[in-house]
Parts: C-alpha cells; sequence; structure tokens
C-alpha cells in the first residue's frame, strides 16, 4: 500500500506547490509587479497555464461564470488539499 500512497502524495505534494505559484504569480501579474513582456516570466507564466489548464477547465465548466473572478483555481487548491491531508490518508488507513 506505502508504494501507491507515497507517488500519490508526491504528486498532490507538486500539484499543490505549482498552484501556489501560479496564484502567487497571477497576483504579481495583475498588480503590475512583473511584466509579461520580459520572456523569462512569460515563458514561466505560460508554461505554468499550460501544465494547470487540464485541470482548471472541467472546473471552469462546472463553476458559474464570475468573468472578471476566476474560481477554478481556488476550487482546484481546495480539491487538492483535501485529497492530500484528509481523502487519500483515509483511504489507506494512516488516520
Amino acid at each position: 500500500m506505502m508504494a501507491i500512497y507515497g507517488p500519490l502524495q508526491l504528486i498532490l505534494s507538486v500539484v499543490y506547490f505549482i498552484m501556489i505559484v501560479h496564484i502567487i504569480m497571477s497576483w504579481l501579474i495583475n498588480f503590475q509587479v512583473l511584466n509579461l513582456h520580459q520572456q523569462f516570466v512569460a515563458q514561466i507564466w505560460y508554461g505554468i497555464n499550460r501544465m494547470l489548464e487540464p485541470i482548471y477547465t472541467p472546473l471552469r465548466n462546472i463553476l458559474p461564470n464570475t468573468h472578471p473572478l476566476d474560481l477554478a483555481p481556488l476550487v482546484a487548491l481546495i480539491i487538492v488539499i483535501s485529497l492530500r491531508a484528509y481523502i487519500l490518508p483515509t483511504l489507506f488507513g494512516f488516520m
């Protein structure tokens, strides 16, 4: 069981970290601290967006359209946190 639990926990931890970086970068870009005209920032931003878009797209289809505010990252972050902290340990009998 530990052979399955370990990699799943690692994947969820990496996804959690990437989501936190994406959320912080979006704030910094919106408050014009970071500029997408800088090539390095743009490459990181578009790379993270391409990684997280398969997670966000199904959530955007389910959630109501609140155009200026995107709720998909918040919902995805809550799902990842609950999977990491509660659901996965319960499924594998660690709680």
